[in-house]
């Protein structure tokens, strides 16, 4: 045994030498070291245990730091990982930083368990901010849906069965709650945790694989393509109904400029009055209010341009910089949207969004060509055009609006006469 010990001071150690060593006891009263490589060390003590010591030398003092203990269980500190502790060691001793104060850093960083509800607002606060235009729909579904249920329980410890069962009451309903079952919403608020896990993992906030064998067909419903459009009575029973006096005055100009323009709801909801230039008659959606990320220029036409300025109007007076006036969140919006087709009583259910596939459809029935209400919609040209192509066809856009605002004259006059 003295042999291997003296021999192992000329060679870096191995796994078989550390095995050879555990639980040996020998005749020394004090731990014998060691050496492998690079300031490591084991201290291998009369008993048989090991344990890692890295020494340096940090503002000219010398130090002997313990980082792990070598054992035959599931937490012993391997020959290789003690290696990498050592090369972390190097970096911050380059870095100019104590090895010592940084590993305890990450010691008490690493033992406080991450919750469901931490590791999702990591998600939020960190990439949805600046990569997601329904950030407070996020959070709200996960106050709703996901909070309640599990946000206090540590993310690694949150099994598959437990993400599951809280899917399951998004997707089923829960009456005791008074909620409706909601298989979409439960696919889409699936969708947004599996990439939250996915992004602490990779960041290395918290760690979870519970989610990574499900779909979203596992525990909900993927959002079906809509062809709903709407027809020539309900576009006139809607703008009756928009001038009939019975709408609150936020939502309506909210749904009128929408129906106008074709506009997504969020544009109209965040815009500010900065955003409307009355002179040069153009509303410049900003890059953080668009889905796509880019800039969408739509010019004002001139019979919009008098409900415009009351709007700016009112909001400087009453020291606003919002347009219409105050924020409303984007799910009280889609709640609102979702339910005017009942107030009408019309017989198939259509939400805001449609809108845009109207407008669309009867733009190109009066023979505007397919990409100006394409950009009119903040759409991006595909193909070569996206490239190459960087037009803003203001003319054309103006040309296609004021035949919609036509189009929607005559469905005024139409419920008039009715």
């Amino acid at each position: 045994m003295i042999l291997w010990v003296f021999l192992w001071g000329f060679m870096s150690l191995s796994d078989a030498a550390l095995k050879g060593m555990l639980n040996k006891q020998h005749q020394g009263k004090r731990p014998k070291k060691v050496a492998d490589r690079d300031g490591l060390s084991i201290l291998w003590w009369p008993k048989g245990k090991i344990s890692w010591v890295y020494r340096y030398r940090f503002q000219n003092r010398q130090n002997d730091l313990t980082i792990g203990r070598y054992t035959s269980k599931e937490d012993s500190t391997s020959l290789k990982d003690a290696r990498k502790i050592a090369a972390q060691c190097r970096a911050w001793l380059d870095d100019g930083l104590d090895p010592k104060i940084e590993i305890n850093i990450k010691n008490k960083k690493s033992n406080v368990q991450k919750t469901v509800k931490d590791a999702l607002e990591y998600w939020l606060t960190n990439y949805a901010v600046n990569h997601r235009q329904n950030l407070e729909k996020h959070r709200s579904q996960f106050e709703r849906h996901i909070y309640p249920l599990l946000g206090g329980v540590p993310v690694e410890n949150c099994t598959t069965h437990q993400w599951v069962s809280c899917f399951d009451l998004i997707r089923d309903g829960n009456p005791a709650l008074k909620r409706k079952a909601a298989p979409v919403a439960a696919g889409y608020i699936f969708q947004n945790i599996k990439q939250a896990l996915r992004y602490c993992k990779v960041r290395q906030f918290a760690s979870s694989n519970m989610l990574e064998d499900l779909t979203i067909t596992d525990v909900g419903k993927k959002q079906g393509k809509s062809e709903r459009f709407l027809t020539d009575k309900e576009l006139s029973e809607v703008v009756s109904w928009l001038k009939s006096g019975k709408v609150t005055s936020y939502y309506k100009n909210l749904v009128f400029l929408i129906l106008v323009f074709g506009s997504r709801s969020q544009e109209l909801r965040l815009s500010k009055i900065y955003e409307w230039d009355l002179e040069a008659k153009l509303w410049t959606v900003p890059e953080k209010h668009s889905k796509t990320k880019k800039k969408i220029i739509r010019p004002i036409p001139e019979r919009v341009i008098p409900l415009i300025a009351n709007l700016k109007a009112s909001a400087e007076k009453h020291k606003i910089d919002l347009l219409l006036g105050e924020l409303k969140s984007a799910e009280a919006v889609s709640q609102f949207g979702r339910g005017i087709w009942k107030k009408l009583k019309h017989l198939e259910k259509w939400t805001l969004h449609d809108f845009r596939r109207t407008i669309s459809t009867k733009l190109a029935d009066e023979g505007i060509a397919p990409h100006i209400a394409e950009l009119l919609l903040g759409h991006e040209l595909g193909g070569v055009m996206a490239i190459y192509n960087r037009s803003l066809y203001l003319d054309d856009k103006l040309i296609a609006l004021n035949k919609w605002i036509d189009i929607l004259e005559v469905f005024d006059d139409v419920s008039r006469c009715n």
